[in-house]
């Protein structure tokens, strides 16, 4: 008798039609996943097999656009899912109507953000404070009429392979012997397994990605902290006798837990890995196979992914495994994925109002750390001379300083790119950096000439916590007596001024937090919604424990200053 492990995941669903979708699960053995829906659509498939794990991505097909629908998952003919006597509302699946020529594209509602440490158990108070992603669930849960996101976009750190929770130390403790390398870390593809079942057994969280569909993307905890800072940090890792398992095992398992459902159906079927995959009896040699040729030519893999919502588009940009890290050619983005990401944001120019640009790493950072990031990626580069080259990298690794402005050409490339999408009678309203990464969240404007208004947004933590001196480095970050200090680095490294100009419009906030934005025709709406905890209700289990959202801004973005 098949049991479901994990899941059900509610992952693509068709903007092109508002027909179809597909659902994502875990099974303990190999069987039959089957979907079947309130209203007769349905669909279902073989589980694949992977490292001894049995997994299912299952076609749902006949919805009826502009709908929602219950829906529940067989395994070889018996019922999973819902659970029995659960404590949330059925899991159900939204599609968008679909506009006749002529008529207005339907909105879009989209929630982002980033960094997401496993909740505790419901008897336990974390060190982190309530979960941004279990409140929205509790406040969705709760109310019916709440408007839903069509979409959640979850910007990197799904899961932390560097920084456990005591139960998972305990439960590795009891496979393996913690003093040897690497630690109280992951070490193997089952060892990733058990991040994804901690995080994802969540109720709230359980309940909320069976009924949002989401759309994911790494960043470096989902493998290491600082993940390809470097050519030298790279080599190092290579040299330890665990690295390789490591990041095979990490790449592994972001493919089968988070990749394939960014993926549509009709994408699927043109992935020859899935397909064999699919045909194997145990796809597992595939599939590493796949993921030492992308851990030794990342050209050799494509993560990032492109979907259109109407009149809205997403390009969701890899700035992690995609790096070139060769100090004379540093760059966020080979070659082939600058231009996957030029070719992607002007074709159809005048087809969409809207273009987000989903990058894990903030474009726009606080000025000081801008500054930082460039000075410091020109002594790497031996601006300097090698004294200064060494001391350059120890600060790299120490401080993070690995974002857009630590590439310098990819980030004027991106700025150039953008200013070329903004420009003319083609350009859309708006031009959004969607971002996470560094603990807080904030809204910068550049100035860029054009018609498209242009933000970074950037939400982060849904779940973790930032040190005090943190929070007052980036707030020191935004001040003059930060740009102050950004321009005397600057001098040092003779790097000169940024290539454009930006102000901070919002923030920062600091709190486990999400961010909505909401797109109808030509206009924006940001929403910024933070966790805090319901100390009346916050002890027991079910949709009440999790905390409630408190709207901290709600700004239209369009609006003419």
């Amino acid at each position: 008798m098949a049991v479901l492990r994990l899941g059900p995941l509610l992952r693509h669903v068709d903007w092109e039609t508002g027909e179809a979708a597909t659902i994502w699960v875990e099974a303990d053995r190999p069987c039959r996943a089957e979907v079947r829906c309130a209203d007769g659509a349905g669909g279902s498939g073989r589980t694949f097999q992977i490292a001894g794990h049995h997994y299912a991505l299952i076609p749902v097909t006949g919805l009826a656009p502009g709908s929602t629908t219950a829906y529940e998952v067989l395994l070889d003919g018996r019922r999973v899912w819902p659970l029995p006597a659960g404590a949330f509302p059925p899991s159900t699946i939204t599609t968008p109507a679909v506009a006749a020529p002529g008529e207005p594209a339907p909105a879009l509602r989209i929630a982002f953000g980033s960094c997401r440490q496993a909740a505790p158990p419901a008897d336990r108070r974390g060190p982190h404070g309530p979960d941004a992603l279990d409140a929205l669930a509790a406040r969705l849960a709760a109310d019916p009429d709440e408007p839903r996101p069509d979409v959640l976009l979850l910007l990197g750190d799904q899961v932390y392979a560097d920084q456990l929770s005591r139960e998972t130390r305990q439960w590795l403790a009891a496979r393996r012997d913690l003093r040897d390398a690497p630690g109280a870390q992951v070490a193997d593809y089952e060892e990733y397994t058990r991040l994804y079942y901690e995080s994802w057994l969540d109720p709230e969280i359980r309940w909320l990605l069976s009924t949002v569909p989401s759309l994911q993307m790494f960043d470096d905890h989902d493998i290491v902290d600082d993940w390809n800072t470097s050519a030298s940090w790279l080599a190092e890792m290579r040299a330890t006798p665990w690295w390789r398992e490591r990041v095979l095992s990490g790449l592994m398992s972001y493919w089968v837990y988070q990749h394939l459902g960014n993926l549509s159906p009709a994408e699927l079927t043109a992935d020859p890995l899935y397909q064999a995959v699919r045909k194997a009896p145990d796809g597992t040699e595939s599939l590493r196979a796949f993921a030492a040729a992308a851990d030794v030519d990342p050209g050799s893999a494509h993560w990032s992914y492109r979907r259109d919502f109407g009149r809205s588009r997403l390009l969701m940009v890899d700035t992690r495994a995609a790096r070139v890290l060769a100090e004379d050619s540093r760059a966020m983005l080979a070659p082939a994925e600058q231009q996957w990401l030029r070719d992607n944001a002007l074709s159809g120019r005048g087809a969409y109002d809207h273009l987000l640009i989903g990058s894990s790493l903030p474009w726009l950072m606080p000025p000081l750390i801008h500054d930082a990031e460039v000075w410091n990626a020109a002594l790497c580069r031996g601006e300097r001379g090698p004294r200064w080259a060494r001391i350059g990298e120890d600060l790299r690794r120490r401080s993070d300083l690995e974002h857009w402005a630590a590439f310098p050409a990819s980030f004027a490339a991106l700025g150039e790119l953008i200013e070329e999408v903004g420009t003319g009678p083609r350009a859309p309203a708006t031009i959004c950096v969607l971002s996470g990464d560094v603990h807080h969240a904030y809204v910068a404007e550049p100035r860029i000439p054009g018609r498209a208004r242009v933000f970074q947004l950037t939400c982060s933590p849904v779940h973790n916590s930032v040190h005090t001196v943190v929070k007052w480095g980036f707030r020191l970050g935004w001040s003059r007596v930060g740009r102050w200090l950004g321009r005397g680095l600057s001098r040092h490294g003779r790097t000169g001024r940024p290539p454009l100009r930006w102000r901070r419009t919002g923030g920062p906030w600091f709190g486990n937090q999400l961010m909505t934005l909401a797109l109808s025709g030509r206009s924006a709406r940001l929403r910024l919604d933070q966790a805090r905890r319901d100390r009346g209700r916050d002890r027991g289990r079910g949709p009440g424990r999790a905390g409630r959202l408190v709207t901290v801004l709600d700004r239209e973005l369009t609006a003419q200053d």
